[in-house]
């Protein structure tokens, strides 16, 4: 009896941005789906609530995924729809997990993630621009500097992943009494780094949740 082969698996995108660009390398890279097995329509701002329109039985997730996701580090969370059962989300959370971690969580934590994680991409390019100019500023080459803060990051959040500890915890391992990390910290602190931090997220939040109502 010859073998059944498997169609092969297909994914559409709904507009064809940086998001969709992110998801479709992410996908192509870990061999997950095939280029030629990928589509893209015009754009829609349809969220989740206006998907429930559709016929009964059609199975909805939603995704917020952030531009990571092309180098296979994304940071995404989905929420299911009200058809959407357990193979559905399943199926969607195997794909993307081939971009980074996915997580699926209610409904209403979707915006929280697009301003977290989505522009949280923006504002931490910030942070890491800024902690290079103070490099130069004190004598580095730019690429040199740029290069040691990106990597500084990314040891960092490797290791607040890996060990699992509150980043209060790691900061504290830093610090030595008058040492160099307590003086610099104070300097964040006086201008204000925390407060300007929760600030961003929580207006890109309200913006998300602006945009959504759309």
């Amino acid at each position: 009896m010859a073998a059944v082969i498997p169609d092969p698996r297909r994914v559409g995108f709904v507009g064809a941005g940086r998001m969709a660009e992110a998801i479709a390398q992410g996908l192509i890279r870990a061999g997950k789906v095939e280029a030629q097995h990928m589509l893209a329509s015009a754009p829609t701002d349809r969220n989740l609530c206006h998907f429930r329109l559709l016929p009964p039985k059609t199975r909805v997730l939603r995704v917020s995924p952030n531009l990571p996701c092309v180098v296979q580090e994304g940071a995404m969370v989905m929420a299911r729809g009200l058809h959407a059962g357990n193979s559905e989300a399943k199926l969607l959370q195997n794909l993307l997990e081939a971009c980074g971690q996915c997580e699926e969580v209610p409904e209403a934590y979707v915006d929280i993630h697009t301003a977290l994680s989505g522009s949280g991409v923006a504002f931490v390019c910030t942070f890491s621009e800024a902690l290079a100019e103070g490099a130069i500023k004190m004598g580095m080459p730019s690429s040199l500097a740029h290069r040691i803060a990106a990597q500084t990051l990314l040891g960092t959040a490797k290791m607040l992943q890996r060990e699992g500890q509150h980043p209060a915890q790691l900061r504290t391992d830093v610090l030595t009494p008058a040492g160099t990390t307590i003086y610099g910290l104070h300097a964040l602190e006086q201008g204000g780094l925390r407060a300007a931090a929760m600030s961003a997220v929580e207006a890109a939040t309200y913006r998300a949740k602006e945009l959504s109502k759309k």
